[in-house]
């Protein structure tokens, strides 16, 4: 059970993380985690807060999947996840972290980050891989002449 100070720094964090305070939130869920000991609520944020402030990706990675295995139905572990995976310029494997978060529970922070991210035009060819040569050919082709 946490105690009442533990869950004041995770809340304090959290509240900074809201408003755009990330360093400020890594002070406090740092001092969280060297009182909590492994708590993943604490891991999630820690480990965003440290790919946010500090450019530490593999670490942030790492601390977040440490949480969803602690806690895998939590879908802010998720979203944490896939804010770091896109900071560090992974953007398939946030989408597929911020989609796992959703099948969990609905998070309308997930929703947002994926509505931010915007969706992307179907292949031109459908009968080809988005990959294919041909659809990346027509594609560009067609955005060039306004047709997309």
């Amino acid at each position: 059970m946490m105690n009442d100070e533990l869950k004041l720094l995770i809340r304090e964090g959290i509240t900074a993380i809201a408003n755009g305070n990330t360093l400020m939130a890594l002070m406090h869920f740092e001092e969280a985690n060297r009182q909590g000991g492994a708590n993943p609520t604490v891991f999630s944020y820690l480990g965003f807060c440290l790919a946010r402030e500090h450019r530490q990706f593999n670490k942030g990675a790492s601390l977040c999947t440490r949480a969803i295995q602690a806690e895998p139905n939590r879908s802010v572990h998720y979203l944490n996840l896939g804010r770091v995976y896109l900071m560090a310029g992974q953007r398939g494997r946030a989408i597929s972290a911020f989609r796992h978060g959703l099948k969990r529970e609905r998070n309308q922070q997930i929703i947002n980050e994926l509505r931010k991210m915007g969706l992307r035009k179907s292949p031109v060819l459908g009968s080809l891989r988005r990959e294919h040569f041909l659809n990346k050919l027509l594609g560009f082709a067609y955005a060039r002449l306004g047709f997309r």
